[in-house]
């Protein structure tokens, strides 16, 4: 399996093109703000056709440049219903700080194909199957994309639902931080140690890193005290 990587634009959002090989159709997750040189760019060198794209969740340093990939190629968007006001409006999910820097911005364009994401779905683009997990906490949309490889590996494009070393901050409109825990405890921590992490931002990892030795994994993992 090919799986290319990218951070874009000023929040540094990681952008992912998975494939089966080079010359074959990819799926495209998670095309955020000056995402499409990048993907040009890996599109030429592995001579790749988009055949979707896929959203873990709808802030806008992710979906940005969906609109724009979608209607080049005549392609589809994923989103989960709960996020879907803010591919038309953005600023609603940011706060008032947020807000503020996205009116400086170009205005976003949604795609025109937008299909819905629901738990338990499985996602057939490019050849490839993907699991659909909803993690709300982040957002009330988030969510988590799980796949095989044909080399028995599994993948998690864990969105900004967790990082290496951290999760996704759950302050903005819609971010709730109850509701992450449950998320990371229900959905997060049961996935096998050998999984590898595609996080929305910052490196790679695995699940068993994260479980060993993030703080809010290991919070979670960590047995009730009694009294104070």
């Amino acid at each position: 399996m090919l799986v290319l990587g990218f951070p874009a634009g000023p929040l540094q959002a990681n952008c992912y093109l998975l494939a089966a090989g080079d010359d074959a159709e990819c799926v495209i997750v998670d095309p955020g703000q000056e995402a499409v040189a990048g993907l040009n760019e890996q599109l030429r060198e592995h001579r790749l056709t988009p055949a979707g794209v896929l959203l873990t969740h709808g802030h806008f340093d992710h979906v940005f440049s969906a609109g724009e990939v979608c209607r080049a190629h005549d392609v589809p968007a994923w989103l989960h219903p709960a996020d879907r006001f803010m591919l038309t409006d953005p600023a609603a999910s940011l706060g008032p700080e947020g807000a503020q820097l996205f009116a400086a911005l170009p205005p976003l364009t949604a795609p025109e194909d937008v299909r819905e994401l629901a738990d338990g779905q499985t996602v057939q683009l490019a050849g490839l199957s993907f699991g659909v997990t909803h993690s709300p906490g982040h957002t009330g949309g988030s969510v988590l994309f799980g796949l095989g490889t044909e080399e028995g590996g599994r993948l998690l494009l864990a969105g900004d639902t967790l990082f290496a070393g951290a999760i996704g901050r759950t302050d903005l409109p819609g971010g709730d931080h109850a509701t992450m825990q449950r998320s990371l405890r229900e959905r997060v921590l049961p996935l096998q140690d050998d999984t590898v992490v595609l996080p929305g931002h910052g490196p790679t990892t695995t699940i068993g890193r994260e479980r060993a030795s993030n703080p809010f994994l290991l919070e979670l993992s960590a047995p009730a005290r009694d009294g104070l």
